[in-house]
């Protein structure tokens, strides 16, 4: 098993800025990822299989549903601390933070936002410690950008609704146990479901033969005639705008996320630097590789704070969905770029299993597409600084 040796890059004292129950919240969740998750995580990827072991260790680690209140079976912490849970987790594995960010922003933010009383009653305790599992069904085989164009549909049949259509790229579809439904009604409105595994017509094909996300499960959802009960309708979403305030909340998490998967990449390459000797020397020595390591932990340290200060105004409720995309976008960008780099320092080794480098690559391949594509969210910046939709 590997031995995970990760030293916590902060060139600007960004600690500092945090509350010592953050920093409390950030090193708990950073020694779980590695007791539980870098030991067996390259085997699970070459495996392309979920560690389905991990689900419980997430909920004791608060990693479903953080800022879900107490009184819902959440540990009720603000958002600071959901993105240092996000940042520690996806400097593991993207796959385990997707899991995470699907429960808590897209299934147990809608029911809690949207929800009624006894439908946050009856699914976020459960949800909180992972007894229950669910998905998000947004995203369809004809609109993945477009949302609004959805053909997933109900029909009103008096005592149920009747769902019929089709989602697809689905993360933990295949073992959900819920999922949070959007489709339109008969006067086009688009409103929010919770579907149950077991309700006739309702399947979960999985997504096989994936190079990115190995340890995540993606599936399908497929509804064919599903009766779904007029509870579970989550009464106060109506329209476009309940399942982009759900993505709001998970793109601010990946944004904190991509953060740790650069730091992971950083360390290792600056680490094997260190190590590797040619032409009698570490390899850290030459210019070249110092100018890698040195953008790189530039690049981190601007990435932390701007996820810091978009922190600090989501706490304070004044983050607009167009900071939240940008952040999104450009720590993304970020990742990506600096675990190319990290690669191109270990040489050959990089692209064993033996390190995590081509892991994290090949996950931020999906991370930059899903939640909003990097074109997309470029695209809502600049309609926010020019007042013209370019996307329409």
């Amino acid at each position: 098993m590997a031995q995970d040796l990760f030293k916590h890059p902060d060139y600007y004292q960004v600690d500092d800025l945090l509350s010592d129950e953050h920093k409390l919240v950030r090193d708990a969740a950073r020694e779980w990822v590695k007791r539980e998750v870098s030991p067996i995580i390259e085997e699970y990827a070459q495996k392309a299989e979920f560690p389905k072991h991990l689900i419980k260790g997430l909920g004791e680690i608060g990693a479903f549903g953080p800022f879900i209140p107490e009184e819902y079976g959440g540990p009720g912490l603000d958002y600071m601390a959901y993105g240092l849970l996000m940042q520690e987790l996806e400097r593991g594995d993207s796959g385990i933070r997707s899991t995470s960010s699907v429960q808590s922003s897209l299934v147990m933010f809608p029911i809690w936002k949207f929800g009624s009383e006894s439908q946050k009653q009856k699914y976020l305790p459960k949800l909180a410690t992972g007894e229950l599992m669910g998905c998000f069904g947004l995203t369809e085989p004809n609109h993945g950008s477009n949302p609004g164009g959805m053909e997933t549909k109900f029909v009103d049949k008096a005592d149920y609704y009747l769902l019929n259509g089709a989602k697809m790229w689905i993360s933990n579809a295949p073992f959900a146990d819920i999922a949070i439904v959007w489709a339109k009604n008969e006067a086009g409105r688009i409103k929010g479901l919770i579907v149950e595994r077991g309700m006739e017509g309702f399947s979960t094909p999985e997504t096989h033969n994936k190079w990115s996300l190995r340890t995540s499960a993606t599936g399908e959802l497929i509804f064919q005639d599903v009766k779904v009960p007029k509870e579970n309708l989550l009464p106060q979403a109506d329209g476009l705008r309940g399942p982009l305030t759900c993505l709001d909340s998970a793109r601010y998490g990946i944004a904190w996320g991509a953060v740790g998967a650069a730091m992971d990449a950083y360390d290792t390459a600056l680490r094997y630097a260190k190590e590797r000797i040619q032409f009698g020397k570490p390899i850290a020595s030459f210019q070249l590789q110092q100018k890698k390591l040195a953008e790189m932990i530039t690049e981190i340290t601007k990435a932390q704070l701007l996820a810091w200060r978009l922190g600090t105004l989501r706490d304070e409720g004044r983050a607009t969905p167009a900071q939240i995309s940008m952040a999104k976008r450009n720590n993304v960008a970020m990742a990506l770029n600096i675990v190319r780099e990290a690669r191109q320092i270990l040489g050959a080794m990089g692209i064993t299993g033996e390190y995590p480098l081509m892991r994290h690559m090949m996950n931020l391949e999906s991370v930059i597409t899903y939640e909003g594509t990097h074109d997309i969210h470029l695209l809502i910046t600049g309609y926010d600084i020019t007042g013209i939709p370019a996307f329409k």
